[in-house]
């Protein structure tokens, strides 16, 4: 099976995998990847991760314009705005609209330089700090800019009222630093008025010295 035929498949099988588990609902969500001469395969506008067909992805070019299938999801400017800016290091991006995630990014006092607390280590090793941004409407090209203003600084964005987007070195990384978010998130909200115990800051000072963002 060739590169391409492959990542088609996988790109479905994962995307079945978050549907299944209630992590994307009806059309919501949307994921692409890379391939080695830096065309990009995404999910076209108004699919289900639930009922992907491989061979109906849309394809995009290496300066992302677009080249065969369906038209692309109208979110390509999330997914543009990744790839431009953290270069080698996004061979794939996640878009999802996961329910605890959307519940922290509504919240008042959560910080929009860092949403998640530090209460695990697995979050701070696969995301880093992860950014809040404000509301833009679906499909803005504003949201697309608003993330490259970011510079490529972060790997994990959280859209206020909307959802996470994720980009990770390929698509198995992607797909488990999102869930991974998607976790922390609930365990966030969880123990909200529990007064759990963080980590120390030296152990976080640890832990992102050595996961760089």
């Amino acid at each position: 099976m060739s590169e391409e035929a492959t990542l088609r498949e996988d790109i479905c099988r994962f995307a079945q995998s978050l549907y299944a588990r209630g992590l994307t609902h009806g059309s919501t969500g949307n994921i692409s990847a890379r391939l080695s001469d830096g065309s990009v395969l995404i999910t076209p506008t108004g699919s289900s991760f639930g009922f992907l067909d491989p061979a109906r992805l849309s394809k995009l070019d290496a300066s992302l314009a677009f080249v065969s299938g369906p038209k692309p999801t109208k979110e390509l400017p999330l997914h543009s705005a990744l790839y431009r800016t953290r270069h080698e290091r996004a061979g794939a991006v996640v878009h999802l609209h996961s329910t605890y995630s959307v519940a922290l990014s509504m919240l008042p006092d959560t910080d929009p330089d860092d949403v998640l607390p530090p209460l695990t280590p697995y979050a701070i090793m696969q995301l880093g700090r992860v950014k809040l941004l404000p509301y833009f409407r679906p499909g803005d090209d504003a949201m697309g800019r608003a993330v490259e203003a970011l510079e490529g600084t972060r790997s994990a964005i959280l859209l206020a009222n909307h959802g996470p987007v994720v980009a990770g070195r390929d698509l198995a990384s992607a797909v488990y630093a999102t869930e991974e978010l998607e976790a922390s998130a609930r365990l966030t909200l969880l123990t909200r008025d529990m007064k759990p115990c963080p980590l120390s800051c030296d152990a976080v000072a640890e832990l992102r010295a050595r996961h760089p963002d």
